[in-house]
């Protein structure tokens, strides 16, 4: 797949995961250290997995601070942001910015490699979004064609509403 950032074409390797598909399990630790793998949410709720290039840029800040805003408010619904910042980098911007949701941390770029998200020549993530049902199974996906714009935040939260 190729994206564009700032209009420079980027290839994301690999085959990306697609509507249909049961979700690739993964283990990334949140930022009081917990280890997070897919079976925990599996917990009767959809899921809203937020991929985000970079949480210390002004795009990736807005769809982590959207996202954060819409989990206050449905409790129906997971939601968790995954970058390949690292523990210190998503700590210090979530407590300058009072975001709360669950934020999980892979600069190793393990969870990038298993979803083929991980943009080589960048060292970031593809922006993207999956929406699990309650089985892990991916129903909605967005890869954002330009790593500058935002996702379509609305289809995700319509996607995991229907399914709550």
């Amino acid at each position: 797949m190729i994206i564009t950032r700032k209009g420079e074409e980027l290839e994301v390797p690999g085959q990306q995961p697609a509507v249909g598909e049961k979700a690739a399990s993964f283990s990334l630790k949140d930022l009081q250290d917990r280890t997070y793998t897919l079976a925990d949410f599996d917990n009767g709720k959809p899921t809203i997995l937020s991929v985000v290039p970079d949480i210390n840029t002004r795009v990736c800040a807005l769809q982590t601070k959207r996202f954060n805003q819409e989990a206050s408010q449905l409790e129906d619904v997971n939601f968790v942001t995954i970058s390949n910042n690292t523990k210190e980098d998503q700590a210090k911007w979530c407590g300058q910015e009072g975001v709360d949701m669950i934020m999980l941390h892979d600069p190793e770029n393990t969870f990038g490699k298993i979803y083929n998200l991980y943009i080589p020549e960048a060292d970031k993530f593809t922006r993207s979004i999956f929406v699990l049902d309650q089985n892990g199974t991916i129903t909605y996906e967005e890869f954002v064609p330009e790593m500058s714009d935002e996702p379509d935040y609305q289809k995700a939260l319509k996607e995991a509403k229907t399914l709550s």
